[in-house]
C-alpha cells in the first residue's frame, strides 16, 4: 500500500499535537489502519496504548507485521475486524481516522480498493457513530477527509453533539486549491482555530512549514 503524503500530514500534525502536549492521550484508537502509518508515526511521539482497527485482511497483515517490526510493538495492538461490529468495552483518549475517501464518487473494479478509498464498509455517519460508543466523554477525534466532504462532515459532528476544534486545510501549492483537510473535534464548545498548509512552494520545493512539520520522519 502507497504512503500518501496527505497521510503523512495527517499522522504528523496529530503527533505534534501530542508532543506539544496539547493533548495528552493515554489511550488511542486508529480505524481503518491500513498499513499502520498513522499509529507508528503517533507512538514516536507518545507513550499511549493504542489500538489499530483493519477490516481488509492484507492490510491487517500488514499492520501486524509493522508494529511487530517496531520497537513500539508493547504497547500496539492490530485488531482484524469491522469496527462497527467490534465487542470492545474499551473507551479512548483519542481515535483517529482517515476513512473511506470517495462516496458516490467512480469506483474502482478491485473491491479491496472500493472499501478503502469509498464508504462502501464504512460511511461517514457510521463512522461518527462508531466514534460515539468508543470515545470517552472528555475525549477527542480527528479525520483526514477530502475537502469537498468537510462541509457535510461538519453537519454531522454537529448532529451528533460534538464541536469542532481545529481545521488544517491542505493545498498542493500556494496556487492550488485545498485538497483535503484534517477536522481535530471534542465534546466541549471551544473557539474554533483554522489553519492551512501547501505541501510545495511555487517551485516545486517543500515549503517551510511542511518540512518542519515532517522533519522527524521523511528522510
Amino acid at each position: 500500500m502507497k504512503v500518501c503524503t496527505d497521510s503523512c500530514v495527517f499522522g504528523a500534525w496529530i503527533a505534534d499535537k501530542i508532543e506539544k502536549k496539547v493533548i495528552e492521550p493515554a489511550t488511542i484508537l486508529d480505524i481503518g489502519s491500513g498499513t499502520g502509518l498513522l499509529t507508528l508515526m503517533i507512538a514516536q511521539k507518545s507513550s499511549a496504548q493504542i489500538d489499530a482497527v483493519e477490516i481488509n485482511g492484507e492490510a491487517f497483515f500488514q499492520t501486524s507485521e509493522n508494529f511487530k517490526g517496531s520497537k513500539y510493538s508493547g504497547r500496539l495492538q492490530a485488531f482484524n475486524t469491522d469496527v462497527k461490529d467490534w465487542n470492545n468495552h474499551n473507551k479512548y483518549d483519542l481515535i483517529i481516522s482517515n476513512p473511506p475517501f470517495f462516496e458516490n464518487d467512480l469506483q474502482s473494479n478491485n473491491q479491496n480498493k472500493n472499501i478503502s478509498k469509498h464508504d462502501d464498509g464504512l460511511t461517514l455517519k457510521s463512522l461518527l457513530h462508531s466514534i460515539k460508543s468508543l470515545l470517552k466523554t472528555d475525549g477527542c477525534f480527528s479525520v483526514l477527509l477530502p475537502f469537498h466532504r468537510l462541509a457535510y462532515f461538519k453537519d454531522l459532528v454537529d448532529e451528533n453533539g460534538f464541536y469542532l476544534k481545529e481545521e488544517l486545510l491542505v493545498r498542493q501549492t500556494p496556487k492550488h486549491s485545498h485538497f483535503r483537510g484534517i477536522l481535530f473535534c471534542g465534546t466541549k464548545k471551544e473557539y474554533v482555530i483554522s489553519n492551512e498548509l501547501a505541501i510545495k512552494d511555487e517551485f516545486g520545493n517543500y515549503t517551510e512549514a511542511f518540512s518542519l512539520l515532517l522533519r522527524d520522519y521523511y528522510l
